[in-house]
């Protein structure tokens, strides 16, 4: 149905894969070859797409021409216990415009969403964020986005549509489905201060490089409440991702934004996980590759450890917790099998039924020491 969009796995590709172990991860992925075509869809299956389209990333031309040695990295590594399968269907070859890329891609993955598939996306520019978010549009229910990100990537209503200025054409753009946006890693001095204080207007949540490098735990709630995230590798530091011509030498370190795609991976919610800004002219020694690769494989790793906990159980079979407060009461639930924690916030929508977000044990201790969770405040004020 999309082979057109999509360019087979090389050649060379294959003939590496001919000189891998029995059991490395090539061995076992469905693919989208030349010799055997496009891959049939059961359903619960994970689905890996390269995507070749720099035209709208600033200052990183070259960003997704050649996926082939991310390939290579990923199909040589070994599985862990894994039970999803996993396809790969190739690569999105440039449209003749930039638009035909988006089309290309939005349809694909509406297609994938539709069959309970989860996309994973290899980039090309961070603008492609756009189109990913534009798939959800005839699933008909609000969208929750987050982001790895040195910046915002807000832009100006009347900038045209870039890697850096994607987020303000999906707040304004209708249909509007973006309930929730996050951002994890942003530094301050890559960000005006309207931009942060728009940010906080809109009742998104956004959290520093340094509170995430001291406790990236921070991040699991975060990410637990996600249905689309995506991974700007300018958000590493220089020294872990080089190939990136907007890398900075301050970031994330390789082991902190693995951890962040084990625990995307873990998130029952997420659907499409994307990695964008690899310029493999820039990847002399193929490090970023690697780092890619491995991002990927810790990403189905959680896949693959996923508890099916809220919305897919009731909360009643959880162990609720009550704090009082001055002024109100805070429910809080942890799951019997994951330990994981939720609260519950009121809304005043007449429905006299609560929301339940994700939270942290630190929110409860928080509120047991009479502090209400900031993310309890910033849910309240979203749904009030």
């Amino acid at each position: 149905m999309f082979s057109n969009y999509l360019k087979p796995v090389s050649d060379v590709t294959l003939a590496h894969l001919v000189l891998q172990p029995s059991l490395s991860l090539g061995q076992g992925i469905t693919m989208h070859t030349k010799e055997s075509g496009f891959p049939e869809f059961k359903g619960n299956e994970i689905a890996i797409i390269g995507i070749d389209e720099d035209r709208n990333a600033l200052n990183n031309i070259g960003t997704g021409s050649d996926l082939e040695q991310v390939r290579k990295e990923f199909y040589q590594l070994y599985p862990g216990n894994w039970h999803r399968k996993i396809v790969d269907l190739g690569t999105i070859e440039k449209g003749n415009n930039v638009a035909d890329t988006y089309f290309a891609l939005k349809e694909i993955t509406t297609y994938l969403l539709k069959k309970d598939v989860i996309v994973i996306l290899l980039g090309g520019g961070n603008d492609l964020v756009y189109a990913n978010y534009r798939a959800y549009d005839d699933l008909e229910q609000i969208v929750n986005m987050v982001s790895i990100d040195n910046k915002f990537d807000l832009g100006m209503l009347e900038d045209d549509l870039s890697s850096e200025t994607y987020l303000h054409k999906i707040i304004m753009e209708k249909p509007n489905n973006l309930f929730s946006f996050s951002n994890i890693g942003y530094q301050t001095f890559f960000n005006s201060q309207a931009e942060i204080d728009l940010i906080k207007s809109l009742h998104f949540d956004a959290y520093r490089l340094g509170e995430i490098s001291q406790n990236i735990a921070l991040t699991e709630p975060v990410l637990r409440d996600a249905d689309i995230i995506s991974i700007d590798l300018g958000a590493v530091k220089y020294s872990e991702a080089k190939a990136n011509n907007n890398a900075s030498p301050n970031g994330l370190t390789g082991v902190e934004v693995c951890a962040i795609a084990r625990y995307a991976g873990l998130s029952d919610k997420v659907s499409s996980f994307g990695i964008y800004e690899y310029n493999p002219n820039l990847d002399a020694n193929h490090q970023t590759a690697q780092l890619m690769a491995q991002l990927v494989w810790y990403f189905i790793e959680g896949v693959n450890y996923r508890t099916k906990d809220y919305p897919f159980e009731s909360k009643e079979k959880y162990k609720k917790y009550i704090v009082p407060l001055e002024d109100r009461d805070i429910n809080f639930y942890k799951s019997p099998k994951s330990d994981r924690w939720w609260m519950e916030v009121s809304t005043n929508n007449n429905t006299n039924k609560n929301a339940l977000i994700p939270c942290s044990y630190q929110d409860y201790l928080d509120a047991c020491s009479q502090e209400i969770p900031n993310r309890w405040l910033t849910a309240f004020k979203k749904l009030n």
